[in-house]
């Protein structure tokens, strides 16, 4: 019975888990679960962390978050800074995230140290030929520029190192006339490629998406560090090949877009969070600091915001990073601001009377500029065009930032629903500037308590169908229906279910459950018409799949849904069934598993009964019993004053007189465990004891015996 509920509750559950899944596509901003995820998953060994590359990312995603954690490690992480950029053999890249952590913690780095930095970082940038190089190098000295008071730090030939990074485009654009040979020889040292991803250095032959968003970062960098405008073809140029590499970007079907890395056998493979992330970051700062549009799509945008919220909230450190970081560049990028839609709620009671409530922020959860939420039609589930409402206007709830709809349509009934919704900004300057995304569809269920009613249950005669008995059950209360049949009979159960609006309600399960005195269980799928739930037992033809068993049958009726508010699992009665006796090759019932509780529960208590005591004598006689053991005592005392006994002899000198003294005392204690053996004692105990003392009262016995013995020798003698 037990296993048999659980598959019952089982398909209940899937039920919800499938509403779950279609709620899936509805994106959230960064909430507090966020919050707490990035206190626990960054949490330093020691007070301080393995890298400064990881002190920056912990610093940077609590930053984002609105977390004030720099008291809690900015001693250990500006030791660490002022370490590694006074530090002449730091590498590039610690080099680059000590400057990143010095512009969240403001550590009082010295004048002297970022002119020291910021020389060897000039000298680098002239050299580089890898992209990392280059990646670094620029971004440094980005930073630089920012935490100094130097306005007046810039690349010398700025162009010409963005040249160099885009070498093939730039050539090719310089020189239209190049043979065809030059040009496969520029090629093959270019590190732009033509689908607008990038190569690490001109010795890799792989190009890499990831490695597009670190370039983006770099030009970027070059064109803030320029004294001079740099030539509008190289930043046409390079928004192109921005365009070229979304035209690779992937789609889910809730409308996210990311980014996946094609770069295959790889040393370090990046995934799509952080190729998408590294994508984000060279885009949002390659349109910050140049002029004029990219023409991106704005649901692109909007995509890659859904992207980064529809993960959720990551169990690692770094994906949180990325994750957290990215969205802050959408946040505040000059593309195009993506605008989240979302529901508090998406499971409405008709019952409860729930209004449908939508919020609408940024992805970092900021309140939306002034805009108009619409409800634009409401689709039953397997219906695409037919809606059952006209456009609607939410009202605007100013204090609660929420947009409401008081009411449901009277014509929405229990089911699933797909709601479309549509923003509708006030200020026309705000369309190019914030992401909406058009017509937003989001599945809705709407729930409410199912009326139940005309419910009976009949035994039915098999020829002639007429009622034998017929009893009137409530599904709703406790009932202990009691009926007999035989083989020859039929079991008849029916209800009616309807909507809260009248309507006929056809749950995903109901159940018939007859389960024998045995454990033995069988389970029925009830059929419906309209309103009407029925279903018809014939014994005779179910003799077999009852296994020929009499007996009690209890008798239950499941029924559930997903938008039931009241599913239950009721237990109607019992019915007495009387079948014939089984064949000599009938089928056999399946044996019953073992309930757990027989063999892992708590054992019965074992009662220990002991002997009985035996009878004792009274109380009485027991004492006088003692004094007349007493007796000889009492004669020995006397006996030992009337042979004149003193203790004129004892020893006077110390060390025979401290034998003597343990020699009396050993033989008293030799007495008190003769006593305490008569009260509790037993008879191990005392022999151990027993041979203990007299090896003790030999030693000491001997040794003042023989002094006595001495001491009257010389007595004699003398």
């Amino acid at each position: 019975m037990a296993r048999n509920r659980g598959r019952f509750l089982v398909l209940i559950a899937a039920a919800l888990i499938f509403s779950s899944a279609l709620a899936s596509s509805i994106f959230q901003p960064i909430s507090d679960s966020h919050r707490s995820a990035a206190l626990e998953l960054f949490n330093p060994l020691g007070g301080s962390f393995s890298s400064v590359e990881k002190t920056y990312e912990e610093l940077r995603t609590f930053e984002v978050l609105g977390i004030d954690k720099r008291s809690d490690i900015s001693t250990a992480a500006c030791q660490s800074v002022s370490e590694i950029l006074g530090s002449s053999s730091s590498t590039l890249k610690d080099l680059f995230y000590a400057l990143k952590v010095n512009g969240i913690l403001q550590c009082g780095i010295k004048e002297d140290v970022f002119e020291g930095v910021a020389s060897r970082l000039q000298a680098i940038v002239g050299g580089a030929s890898a992209l990392l190089d280059f990646y670094y190098s620029v971004g440094g000295l980005v930073l630089i520029k920012g935490q100094t008071s130097k306005d007046d730090l810039y690349l010398a030939d700025a162009e010409g190192v963005f040249r160099s990074i885009k070498l093939w485009t730039t050539l090719a654009w310089n020189s239209p006339t190049l043979s065809r040979a030059l040009l496969g020889l520029v090629a093959d040292v270019a590190l732009s490629q033509s689908d607008g991803r990038w190569r690490y250095n001109s010795n890799n032959p792989e190009s890499s998406t990831f490695a597009a968003g670190l370039a983006l970062e770099a030009l970027a960098g070059i064109v803030s560090l320029s004294s001079s405008e740099i030539n509008q073809s190289l930043i046409s140029t390079t928004k192109n090949d921005i365009l070229k590499l979304f035209d690779g970007i992937e789609k889910y079907d809730d409308g996210a877009f990311y980014f996946d890395e094609k770069l295959v056998g790889a040393r370090e493979h990046q995934g799509a969070l952080s190729t998408t992330s590294s994508v984000v970051r060279g885009l949002t700062a390659f349109a910050a600091v140049t002029s004029g549009s990219l023409n991106l799509p704005s649901g692109k945008i909007l995509g890659l915001a859904k992207f980064f919220l529809g993960i959720g909230i990551p169990g690692d450190a770094k994906d949180l990073f990325n994750q957290v970081d990215s969205l802050a560049f959408l946040e505040s990028n000059t593309v195009s601001i993506p605008l989240i839609l979302s529901l508090p709620a998406t499971v409405l009671s008709l019952t409860k009377k729930d209004a449908l409530k939508v919020k609408v922020n940024t992805v970092l959860g900021s309140n939306a500029p002034p805009l108009t939420v619409n409800l634009l039609q409401v689709l039953r589930s397997g219906s695409k065009d037919t809606s059952l409402i006209e456009s609607q206007e939410l009202k605007f709830d100013p204090e609660n930032a929420v947009y409401t709809l008081d009411a449901l349509p009277k014509s929405v009934d229990v089911g699933k629903y797909t709601f479309v919704f549509e923003m509708v900004l006030h200020d026309s300057d705000h369309k190019n500037l914030y992401a909406t995304g058009g017509q937003i569809r989001i599945p809705i269920f709407v729930t409410g308590v199912i009326e139940v009613d005309s419910a009976e249950i009949a035994v039915l005669d098999s020829d002639l169908g007429s009622i034998e008995t017929k009893k009137k059950i409530d599904l709703a209360g406790e009932n202990t229906v009691s009926l007999s049949a035989n083989h020859l009979q039929k079991l008849r159960l029916s209800f009616q279910l309807s909507t809260p609006l009248g309507h006929a309600f056809k749950p995903h399960q109901a159940i018939l459950k007859l389960t024998h005195e045995t454990k033995v269980e069988h389970m029925f799928v009830m059929g419906s018409s309209g309103k009407q739930f029925e279903i018809i037992l014939d014994f005779l033809g179910q003799v077999e799949k009852f296994f020929y068993l009499s007996g009690r049958y209890n008798v239950q009726l499941a029924v559930g849904d997903a938008v039931m508010e009241n599913s239950f699992l009721k237990a109607i009665g019992h019915v007495d069934l009387d079948l014939p006796a089984p064949p000599e090759k009938a089928p056999q019932p399946p044996a019953q598993p073992l309930d757990p509780n027989l063999i892992y529960g708590p054992k019965a208590e074992i009662a220990h009964i002991f002997r009985a005591p035996e009878k004792l004598p009274p109380k009485k006689l027991s004492l006088t019993f003692l004094g007349l053991t007493l007796l000889p005592f009492l004669g020995f005392l006397v006996g030992l004053l009337r042979l004149g006994v003193n203790l004129k002899n004892f020893p006077s000198s110390s060390v025979p007189a401290v034998f003597a003294t343990l020699f009396h005392l050993g033989i008293a204690a030799v007495l008190s465990l003769y006593m305490l053996f008569w009260l509790k004692l037993d008879l191990f105990t005392t022999l151990k004891a027993l041979g203990f003392l007299g090896a003790f009262l030999m030693f000491v016995g001997h040794r003042i015996l023989s002094h006595l013995a001495s001491s009257s020798s010389k007595l004699k003698s003398a």
